[in-house]
Formats: structure tokens, sequence, C-alpha cells
């Protein structure tokens, strides 16, 4: 499951390069105010071989040496970036990516210990919950929309019209399919939707009756709602982004955790219920 996870990520930063060679709109996007483009392309090579070779060698090859190099080379970059954007007040999307990038590869590397079981009551419960969704929904769908449309497209409120009328509604929709899971996910698993403080119980009613990850599709379409509203493409590729590394990465680790945790009753459950698609009966 790594190796995918691996190759994904080699993949995507090729594209990355190609899109900055191609692209003057896209390299624009990406730079930061007073850094000359040579110094920008001075990363290349470091890239190439820290991250895009080691990503390929560990999808073929298991070591956590080679993980930590990554995870290492990944740490360098982002620092270097944010560094560059409190000193420069721009570039603010190539810090965001570089740490998404790092948060990617920490996942990578200690994902399975990440979870584990809450110990708190239904009250204490709720209130994280609220404060996790709180928090996911600020910087999902805020702060790194708003990176996206500073870079590439003009930060203006959205124009009145069916189009926005249909992005609010399908905004509203996913919205409330979210914190529908959440409840169910707190009232009924005895732990919170994150897995650092994970449910204790299999959650199989609500919104789980119909689909397995109600809560990662109400995050996808919420982020599509929000591409609608503001006719971004770059939001668009970012919600679609998201919605590949759960299923490639995230998906995986979670659904090996629950087998374990939960066994034959996990296992008739996946079997039964679909992951994407809600089943009708």
């Amino acid at each position: 499951m790594k190796e995918t996870a691996y190759l994904f990520q080699a993949s995507l930063l090729c594209l990355w390069w190609v899109g900055l060679a191609v692209s003057p709109v896209f390299f624009a996007a990406f730079q930061f105010e007073g850094i000359t483009g040579v110094s920008f392309w001075s990363f290349f090579a470091a890239d190439i071989i820290f991250l895009v070779l080691l990503s390929i060698i560990r999808a073929y090859f298991l070591n956590v040496l080679i993980e930590f190099m990554i995870l290492g080379a990944f740490g360098y970059a982002t620092v270097y970036c944010w560094n560059a954007s409190l000193l420069t007040s721009s570039g603010y999307l190539s810090s965001g990516v570089m740490t998404l990038g790092f948060a990617y590869n920490v996942f990578l590397c200690f994902g399975s210990t990440l979870f584990r079981n809450s110990s708190s009551g239904l009250a204490w419960n709720s209130v994280k919950t609220v404060v996790q969704i709180i928090c996911i929904w600020i910087l999902a769908l805020i702060v790194f929309p708003y990176f996206l449309l500073d870079a590439f497209d003009a930060t203006v409120m959205p124009s009145l019209g069916m189009k926005s009328v249909f992005a609010v509604i399908l905004f509203l929709c996913a919205s409330l399919l979210g914190l529908i899971s959440a409840y169910f996910m707190v009232r009924d698993g005895d732990g919170t939707p994150l897995p650092l403080d994970q449910t204790n119980k299999l959650v199989v009613c609500g919104p789980y009756r119909y689909v397995r990850n109600p809560m990662a599709i109400a995050g996808i379409v919420q982020g599509i709602a929000v591409a609608v509203a503001f006719a971004s493409i770059a939001i668009f590729v970012y919600s679609i982004l998201g919605a590949l590394v759960w299923h490639l990465v995230v998906k995986p680790v979670e659904e090996r955790n629950m087998l374990e945790r939960f066994g034959d009753e996990f296992a008739e459950y996946s079997e039964k219920v679909p992951c994407w698609i809600p089943r009708v009966k």
C-alpha cells in the first residue's frame, strides 16, 4: 500500500516540475517576491534526487531509512518555504503545498501509530469533534483555497447567479452530511472522527448504513462546491487530488486498522456497504 503512495508522490512531483517548465502562469503562482527564477530552479536537482528518485526506490524496496530521508527532505523544504514566505510576505501557495507534502510523508512514516482509541466520555468527545471540524474546515475550505485563488485566480467574491446558488446548495448539503456523520460517529462510536482519537465501536448506522466513508465524501463535495462558486479549476484539481490521496493512501491504512480492531464485523460490513457510491437498499 505504501508502494502506491510513494509512486503517486513521485508522479505528482514530476507533473509539478513539468507544469513549472511549460506554463508561465503555473510558474508564477509558486514564486516568492524578490527570489529569482534561477534560485527557484536551483532546487530542481535536489527535488529529483531526494524526493522523486528516492520515492520511486522506496516504492519497490522496503527500507525505513529511505522513508526518513524523504521525510527529512520534505521537512527542510517546508521550513525553507515558510521562512521565505515570512521574509517576502509571498509564496504562501508554495509553503502550503510543501506543508501538505510534509504531512503526507509523516503519515507514510508513522501512519500505523497514529490510530488511537478515544478514552473520553460522550460530552468531551462532542466538544473535541466540534473543534476538529472547525479547524479542518477553516484549513481545507478557507485557507488553502484562498492560497489557490490568490495564486491563480482573482480573490473576489463570486457573482450572484444560478451557479452560485447551486454551489451554496451543494456546499450546505455536503456540510450537513459531514455533521450528521460526525454526530453518529460520536454518539454510537464512543470516539471522534480523527484517527488520533478514534471510535471504540464500529459505526454502521446513519449515513454509514449506506456508504462506508460519508465524511470523506462530504469533504470532497465541499471542495468541489467552493470550486464551482469561484469558477476555479485550481480548487477543483485540489479537491480531486484530495480524493485520490484519501483513497490511495489514507483509506488502506484506516481500513487495515479497523479490520484489526473489529475483525469479521468490519469485514462483513465492508463487503455489504460500498466505499464511495451509496447503496440504495
